[in-house]
C-alpha cells in the first residue's frame, strides 16, 4: 500500500490537516457532502470485472465501505488514531482505507486569497472492512473502533452497521479524488437573490445580485442610488443574503 495517496491506506504517515470546525450531523440521511451542486454522472468503470473509481477499486475484494459518525471537528483526529491503532494491532489485513474527504476552497478578503480544505462529509469517517463469513465486522475490529476516542457508533439499523451502496461508495470516492482544476471561490449567491451590503460606503443598502464572478471573488448587485438603478462590483464577503418573509 502507498504511504502518501489521497484515499488514505491504513499503513500511511500520520499527516494531519487544518481545517475549519464543522458541526456533526444526527442523521443517517443527513450524510450528504457540504457542496449540494449537482453530481457528476457515474464515474465507474470496469478492469477485469472490477468496479474502478479513477485508478482504485470501488471496493477491495472481500470487504465493504462502512460510515462512522464522530464527533464535532475531530473526523482527522478520529482517523489517525485508527491507524495507528490497526497498525499496532496488527489489522492491516482487516482494514483497509479510511478516509475523510475533503476539497480545497479559496476564500477573498480584503483582497487576499487563501485556500482552505473543507470537510465534504461532516461529521463522518469512512472506513473500508473485512467481514467475518457471517456478513459482520469482526469482534476485535469493531470495538477497537468504537472505543476509539471520538467515535460515536457506527450507521446502521438496529444495532448493526450497515454497508454502504455502491452509489453511496462512488460518490465518496469520487469527492476524495483531487481536483484537477484550481479551486475557485465558493459562493452561496445566485442572480436575483435579494441582499443587503453588510460594510462600506454603502452599508445598508439593499439591493439584487446580477451576476457573480467567482474567479475575482466579487459579485455585481444592482441597488438604487437617488432613484436610480445603479450597478456595484463588491467582495463577495461584504454582501448578507436577505430572506424574504
Amino acid at each position: 500500500m502507498s504511504e502518501e495517496t489521497t484515499h488514505t491506506e491504513v499503513n500511511e504517515t500520520d499527516n494531519a490537516d487544518e481545517t475549519q470546525a464543522q458541526t456533526a450531523q444526527t442523521d443517517a440521511e443527513q450524510a450528504q457532502p457540504a457542496d449540494t451542486t449537482e453530481q457528476a454522472e457515474s464515474q465507474i468503470r470496469t478492469d477485469d470485472g472490477i468496479a474502478m473509481v479513477g485508478d482504485e477499486p470501488l471496493v477491495t475484494e472481500g470487504m465493504n465501505w462502512f460510515v462512522l459518525r464522530v464527533a464535532s471537528n475531530k473526523e482527522d483526529s478520529v482517523r489517525q488514531t485508527l491507524l495507528r491503532k490497526i497498525k499496532i494491532e496488527d489489522f492491516t489485513h482487516l482494514v483497509n482505507r479510511i478516509l475523510v474527504p475533503t476539497e480545497k476552497e479559496k476564500t477573498i478578503k480584503g483582497g487576499k486569497q487563501r485556500v482552505i480544505e473543507k470537510k465534504l462529509y461532516p461529521g463522518y469517517v469512512f472506513v473500508e472492512m473485512a467481514l467475518e463469513d457471517d456478513g459482520r465486522i469482526p469482534q476485535d475490529v469493531f470495538f477497537l473502533i468504537k472505543e476509539t476516542t471520538g467515535v460515536g457508533d457506527f450507521i446502521g439499523t438496529a444495532g448493526r452497521p450497515s454497508p454502504m451502496s455502491e452509489p453511496e461508495i462512488e460518490k465518496m470516492l469520487m469527492a476524495s479524488k483531487p481536483a484537477e482544476e484550481q479551486p475557485q471561490v465558493k459562493m452561496e449567491f445566485q442572480k436575483g437573490d435579494h441582499i443587503r451590503i453588510m460594510d462600506g460606503p454603502f452599508e445598508n443598502m439593499e439591493g439584487t445580485v446580477d451576476e457573480t464572478m467567482p474567479d475575482q471573488g466579487k459579485v455585481k448587485v444592482i441597488v438604487t442610488i437617488f432613484g436610480r438603478s445603479t450597478p456595484l462590483e463588491l467582495e463577495y464577503w461584504l454582501i448578507q443574503r436577505v430572506e424574504e418573509n
